[in-house]
């Protein structure tokens, strides 16, 4: 996004690309759970299946060398050794006739049998006939981690492979988006340039206007407009600066500040017959920025005044208590319905009172930012009170 200006007018196709590129992986890895899991079971279930027919041939293998020694003239049975596998011979009461095993099976039962990660062959033996043995049992270890191993380096690489195309997708799919959304930025910056000129003119000439020849209701409305049009520009510039710009801090007159703004908005309230009531304690000082500080002033002033009902009135209130500033502004207008809802971006309760939504978005992160605590009492149908305490 465009760091300069401070407002996310410009894409950054890099950071839409990975964050959608994750995304879109990650919805594809939790599709993928199931048949990764049943693949990994196929695969384990593949393996004991191999390892049982491989125990069962080892099995026969030494059966037949022993057969066949009995046929021999030899002095003495080599019995067969493997590596993977260890052999023994038992007798009808379990004991021990030969045996390579390092752990005796739960069951005699001929055939295959499982025990953790022990699997084990019985093949029980005629009786008498080869060393007075009765079973043969096979032991082998069946451990499944080359399975995991493969099935997790599969998994990701498919993952890996999934990202790469969707991040190249995603990317160059940004690029059209991307080519308005500077054209967008460019004009938002040049309008902004633009306007302040003719806004400073247009005042500058109301006010030579009105002493020269004197209040009129046209003139009034002309002002009061304009006025209202330098709040919207006022919070658009200050989008624009704050993070381009430091808001150093100093002291300053805010019982004189106050009043200065209540003097400011009172030709936008006349406009609808509302009267702004002032109760402004003196020699209150706070160290603060004066851009930000307007910034909330403003906002709340205006937002009473805009949702006030004609013939109505505001209070404005600035007082100390225990030690802390409290800035109030009261109205007895069309309260707010939302309240939670109020502080997000280009959200308005009202789409007929005008404005882009954005003031109050402001005054949230520059409360948040510097501590202040914030409160609001409002009751819809009867009005609403915004408390700061600095």
């Amino acid at each position: 996004m465009c760091a300069v200006w401070g407002i996310r007018l410009t894409l950054d196709k890099q950071r839409y690309a990975l964050k959608y590129g994750l995304l879109y992986s990650a919805i594809i890895a939790v599709i993928l759970i199931v048949p990764f899991f049943v693949y990994i079971d196929l695969m384990i279930h593949i393996n004991e299946t191999r390892s049982q027919i491989e125990m069962k041939k080892k099995s026969y293998e030494i059966l037949q060398k022993m057969q066949a020694y009995q046929g021999s003239n030899d002095d003495y049975f080599t019995f067969p050794r493997y590596n993977r596998y260890r052999g023994g011979l038992y007798d009808a009461g379990l004991k021990p006739v030969f045996t390579l095993l390092e752990s005796m099976p739960l069951s005699f039962e001929a055939g295959y049998h499982e025990d953790k990660n022990r699997r084990y062959y019985v093949l029980p033996l005629p009786d008498g006939r080869f060393f007075g043995a009765k079973y043969l049992i096979l032991e082998g270890d069946v451990n499944n981690y080359e399975i995991y191993r493969m099935a997790l380096l599969v998994a990701l690489s498919i993952l890996l492979l999934l990202f790469l195309l969707s991040y190249f997708v995603f990317k160059n799919f940004a690029l059209p988006f991307e080519k308005v959304n500077r054209r967008l930025d460019s004009f938002i910056k040049d309008s902004m340039h633009e306007l302040n000129t003719p806004l400073s003119i247009i005042n500058v000439n109301i006010d030579m206007f009105a002493h020269k020849f004197g209040e009129n209701k046209y003139m009034t409305r002309i002002k009061a407009a304009s006025k209202t049009l330098a709040t919207i520009y006022n919070d658009m510039d200050y989008l624009i600066k704050q993070d381009r710009f430091g808001f150093e801090k100093e002291s300053i007159d805010m019982s004189a500040f106050i009043r200065e703004r209540v003097a400011y908005f009172q030709d936008v309230a006349s406009l609808r017959q509302i009267v702004i009531h002032e109760n402004v304690e003196e020699d209150i000082t706070l160290y603060f920025n004066p851009t930000k500080l307007q910034r909330i002033v403003d906002n709340t002033i205006s937002n009473a005044i805009k949702y006030s009902h004609e013939k109505s009135i505001v209070n404005v209130m600035l007082t100390l208590k225990e030690g802390r500033i409290v800035f109030e502004v009261e109205d007895f207008g069309v309260g707010i319905e939302k309240p939670e809802k109020i502080f997000e971006r280009y959200y308005r309760e009202n789409l007929n009172k005008g404005g882009f939504g954005i003031g109050l978005n402001i005054v949230k992160r520059i409360v948040d930012e510097h501590g202040i605590e914030l409160t609001i009492t409002s009751h819809p149908g009867k009005g609403s009170k915004f408390s700061y305490r600095f």
